[in-house]
């Protein structure tokens, strides 16, 4: 799909803080509560064990007495387990149990992981399948390569969607009114970062028309190089991107570019082949 330009934006004198999404009111479907409940369990990141109802609160934009009911619901359902030692929360194992079903269904992953772990040996990089939520990419599928210099990103580990080779080709790939509303979004966090950012995505939508593969050397993380390639795996999925990154010591923009990239074209291209449509 050509990519087109992401428009002008200006930068105000502070960042504001994001609005969360909100449902028109007249959509009667819309349940609050099951959003919002929804919302503190997406909360927890990568590398965070426990989390407190005031946090979730911050997060959540949410009185700490909602959240608080909202926790104690969750914890019964097993979504949540509380710590009583700290009076703190983590995910429980019905979390697990949902996320278990669903990468079992992913046939995908089984058809690209050979793929990728070859590409990965090839590289001696890390290569990554994911998915977009929210503002981040998060991977459903990692391979590494047997070198010592790779990234220990695994399985649920997020992106950034506008600084990463992962989330810029997500980006470049999307309909332009699904791209600005994403944009958007991430203006809205933080307008000084935001000629920065903006200049990054169009860097990535010229090297998607161009290269075929949208990059980030040195952008999300300064020690980290990636080139990556998105792709539509049909049957009601949502768009792909498949990612090749690694240490920027050891993975140079000439390598990615003039070795990897041409790897990473066939092996979306053979993935695409591959799946039933």
């Amino acid at each position: 799909m050509a990519a087109s330009a992401v428009g002008d934006g200006k930068p105000s004198e502070r960042p504001r803080r994001p609005t969360p999404a909100r449902k028109p009111k007249e959509d009667r479907h819309f349940v609050t509560a099951l959003a919002r409940g929804l919302e503190v369990l997406a909360c927890f990141r990568t590398g965070e064990t426990t989390l407190s109802n005031q946090e979730l609160a911050v997060r959540c934009k949410l009185p700490k007495s909602t959240v608080s009911r909202l926790t104690m619901t969750l914890t019964k359902l097993g979504y949540l387990i509380h710590v009583e030692e700290s009076g703190r929360y983590r995910l429980g194992t019905a979390c697990l149990a949902l996320g278990s079903a669903l990468l079992t269904r992913l046939d995908v992953r089984k058809i690209a992981r050979p793929m990728m772990q070859e590409l990965a040996n090839f590289s001696g990089a890390s290569v990554s399948l994911g998915v977009r939520d929210k503002l981040s990419m998060i991977y459903v599928e990692n391979c590494r390569s047997s070198a010592a210099l790779t990234l220990t990103l695994d399985v649920g580990s997020r992106m950034p969607l506008a600084a990463s080779a992962m989330g810029r080709a997500w980006l470049a790939s999307v309909s332009a009114t699904e791209r600005e509303e994403a944009l958007e979004q991430i203006r809205e966090l933080d307008h000084l970062a935001w000629p920065g950012i903006q200049a990054g995505v169009n860097k990535a939508l010229e090297d998607y028309r161009t290269l075929g593969v949208t990059c980030s050397f040195g952008d999300w993380n300064k020690e980290v190089n990636g080139i990556a390639r998105a792709f539509d795996p049909g049957n009601g999925l949502p768009l792909m991107a498949v990612n090749v990154g690694g240490p920027s010591y050891n993975l140079s923009p000439d390598f990615l570019l003039q070795e990897v990239r041409p790897r990473l074209l066939e092996v979306v291209r053979s993935i695409e082949d591959v799946l039933p449509r």
